[in-house]
């Protein structure tokens, strides 16, 4: 792509629509290759970003859930140990007697099940995305550094395996902890805020066509509104849409507080979050 211009306009086709300061980060990503670091609330569209770059691109995404106790074996590579055991007894009934070729045949490459991280170095184009990785621990961090750097990664048995061309990278965090400078350091970084609401009705409309441009219009400003209460949860765009699909669901093409009330789970997932929007949704929707 040649600017964030282009950035911006290919990601609107997907329907993923940006401001000027992601399609920057983005065309940056892009053209210097390095790793697209987005952080901000949950639900605010940093996974379905690296979704719309893949659409864009013509690329697969290939994604690493990240989570506690996640590790290499998990993220990288495994050797097929059943498979390998398979074939060693296999060997055996056929009386084979040369034990170091068949001790080598367990390591080739047809018993390596390749996990996301290898995949995304041997598949171009590709977007890799890293998500959540606030739930990671820190030494899978230190193990991703190292990775993201290099681009390559040594197998014992095999020798090391290079990305002739690295693959898109973003990695997202819902800021459950501070992820760790040096990480940061190796990406570029883009907080993700809450749209204002011209650019988060752009949005209702555009993934939801069929919902009325009134519905679309109170349901945007009903979740603004909530945003600004004291909540656990404030929802996120997600939720946003998810709400304005429920309405549409059961065929409303305005809401009133009887059906706002109705349907607030669609988009507050917390017993003290929905007490407290009760509480605030009447007042909102005499403005809506």
């Amino acid at each position: 792509m040649d600017g964030p211009e282009e950035v911006r306009a290919r990601l609107a086709e997907t329907g993923y629509l940006v401001d000027d300061g992601l399609a920057t980060a983005c065309f940056l990503a892009l053209r210097l290759h390095r790793p697209l670091f987005c952080e901000g609330d949950a639900g605010v569209g940093k996974t379905a970003l690296a979704a719309a770059l893949a659409e864009a691109l013509g690329a697969p995404l290939i994604r690493l859930q990240c989570h506690e106790g996640i590790d290499a074996s998990q993220a990288l590579y495994d050797w097929d140990f059943p498979r390998q055991l398979l074939h060693l007894r296999a060997a055996e009934a056929a009386g084979a007697v040369d034990a170091e070729r068949v001790e080598s045949e367990l390591y080739d490459r047809r018993f390596l099940v390749v996990r996301p991280l290898l995949r995304a170095l041997e598949t171009w184009p590709s977007v890799l995305l890293i998500d959540e990785i606030d739930r990671a621990d820190d030494e899978f961090e230190a193990f991703l550094l190292e990775l993201l750097s290099e681009f390559s990664v040594t197998i014992p048995e095999l020798g090391t395996l290079r990305a002739e061309v690295p693959p898109v990278v973003v990695l997202t965090s819902n800021r459950t902890r501070e992820v760790h400078d040096a990480l940061k350091r190796r990406c570029l970084y883009h907080w993700f805020e809450h749209p204002g609401f011209d650019r988060e009705l752009a949005i209702v409309r555009r993934r939801l066509p069929g919902v009325s441009a009134r519905l679309a219009e109170q349901v945007t400003g009903l979740v603004q509104t909530l945003r600004a209460e004291d909540l656990l949860k404030p929802p996120g765009v997600a939720e946003t849409i998810d709400w304005a699909e429920a309405l549409d669901a059961l065929g409303a093409s305005e809401v009133d507080a009887e059906l706002a009330l109705a349907t607030l789970g669609s988009v507050l997932k917390y017993r003290e979050d929905a007490e407290r929007a009760r509480g605030a949704l009447p007042a909102a929707l005499k403005d809506a």
